[in-house]
């Protein structure tokens, strides 16, 4: 089981490890008892976790970073009970992270990462190290077309002045052709300079 794999449904509490999905809905684990349920597409949606944003004072977080920083400080700071006053609940958030948007983001919504907490941890679910990983894989492969096609550019010219000294050399073959045109002239001229060696011969003939 991994953390890309865990969803939350609507309509249904608790977290859930999405088995298979169908055109018609999906079949989920309850990570609380295990048990395994078909839930149908159209009273439910699936939300995996990995897709879940929350807001902060500055860019949107993925869930992950503000779970991670909760087990992270969970020695210093332990997590406080999700059934606590709003304020406590508030309070213990603000402190774990303070550029969390307590404006935007509602006490229920703090009460169910609280409880998705507790749920993943039970899970040995809040190891997000290869999250991250496939995140920076796929930021990668998104910066690689740009440097693809910047690489693409300088091909292109240098095909092209290709092209162009082969259309130079083609043109530089005009000047041979026109020589051959004055060989050809030069050989006419040379056959016509025997006409007067034989009227000399005939000449001397009538001499004798």
């Amino acid at each position: 089981m991994e953390y890309r794999e865990i969803v939350a449904v609507t309509g249904l509490g608790g977290l859930y490890q999405l088995l298979s999905t169908k055109s018609d809905g999906a079949i989920v684990r309850n990570l609380a008892d295990m048990s395994t349920k078909f839930i149908s597409a159209r009273l439910h949606n699936v939300t995996p976790l990995e897709s879940i944003e929350v807001y902060t004072t500055g860019a949107n977080v993925r869930l992950h970073e503000v779970l991670a920083v909760m087990l992270e400080q969970e020695a210093a700071k332990p997590l406080v009970n999700a059934k606590a006053d709003n304020s406590a609940i508030q309070n213990y958030f603000v402190s774990v992270f303070p550029e969390i948007d307590i404006d935007r983001v509602y006490v229920s919504d703090m009460k169910k990462i609280l409880k998705w907490y507790d749920l993943l941890k039970a899970n040995n679910l809040l190891n997000f190290e290869k999250v991250n990983q496939e995140e920076e894989a796929q930021e990668q492969a998104a910066e690689t077309p740009a440097e693809l096609v910047a690489e693409e550019k300088p091909a292109k010219k240098a095909a092209k002045a290709k092209a162009e000294t082969t259309e130079a050399t083609d043109g530089e073959e005009k000047p041979a052709k026109k020589a051959r045109a004055k060989k050809a002239v030069a050989a006419d001229a040379a056959e016509g300079e025997e006409k007067p060696k034989k009227v000399a011969r005939k000449k001397k003939t009538e001499e004798e």
